[in-house]
Order: structure tokens, then sequence, then C-alpha cells
């Protein structure tokens, strides 16, 4: 079973974001994200929509074999561009609430945001009152797992 996750970027109010099935806990998804992801990749991340799981890089080497059912180790891989689906778009929000019901909408536990070039993360688990419809910095909650472990 995925830990299903949704991540955006968010420009001004709004927020764009994608839904992510596999792997959207913190030691995963949120790890990759603050360590690989810059702003500039953060977008390129998003506009290519849906995924099914994140990885380090999202180009596909030139000449290298990668899709949904044969992915690359360490390559994203997209619903839209590696197994062909449709209406997989990012979608956009107007409001941090609004994104918070897409999210929990789609059944993500975690979800991670960039804005203004630096990541956040938040969940739905309306139990956990440290991350529960927040935007907490993701390298001090990275800092703090770290800590438990």
């Amino acid at each position: 079973m995925g830990t299903r996750s949704r991540i955006g970027v968010m420009h001004g109010d709004i927020c764009k974001s994608v839904y992510c099935h596999w792997d959207g806990y913190l030691e995963h998804n949120g790890v990759i994200l603050q360590e690989h992801y810059d702003s500039s990749k953060a977008n390129h991340l998003v506009a290519l929509g849906d995924l099914s799981s994140l990885g380090k890089n999202i180009e596909i080497p030139e000449g290298a074999d990668h899709s949904f059912d044969k992915p690359l180790e360490g390559i994203t891989t997209f619903y839209g561009r590696d197994r062909k689906e449709n209406g997989v778009s990012f979608k956009a929000d107007l409001t941090f609430d609004s994104f918070f019901e897409r999210a929990e909408g789609c059944g993500a536990e975690w979800y991670y945001v960039m804005r203004d070039g630096v990541w956040y993360v938040g969940n739905t688990y309306d139990s956990d009152i440290t991350f529960y419809k927040k935007l907490v910095l993701l390298s001090d909650a990275l800092e703090a797992a770290k800590e438990t472990l």
C-alpha cells in the first residue's frame, strides 16, 4: 500500500500541485525533495503532472528505457509521460485551505509545498498537532526525525 502525498509549488497565493502515490513519508519523499529539488526542478516536476513515484531525477537519460512497467532507479515515474494516462495534469488552488482539501480528497497523508524556494511539509492526520494542516519547514522536520531514530 502506498503512502500517498501531494507535492506543490506556490506562486503567490496559488499552489500548483500533483499527486504522488508511493513513499510520501518524510524519510523518502521529504529527503528527496529537500536534497534534490530546487525551485526550477520543483516547477518542472509539477509541470509534468501526477506521479507514481518520486526519484532524485526527472529526466530519462538519453537512450535509456524507462517506463511505468520498467522504471529506472532514481528516475521519477509519471502517470502521463511513463504510463500514457490522460487527465493527470497539475491542479491549481487559490488558497492553502483549498490545497489542503485537495490533499485530503486524494487520500494524501503527507504534503510538500515549495514556497519562495523553501520546502515545507504537513500532513492530514488530525491527531498530529505538529504537522496537521500546517506548513512546517521541511529541513526542521527532517532534523527532528533524525533525532527520534
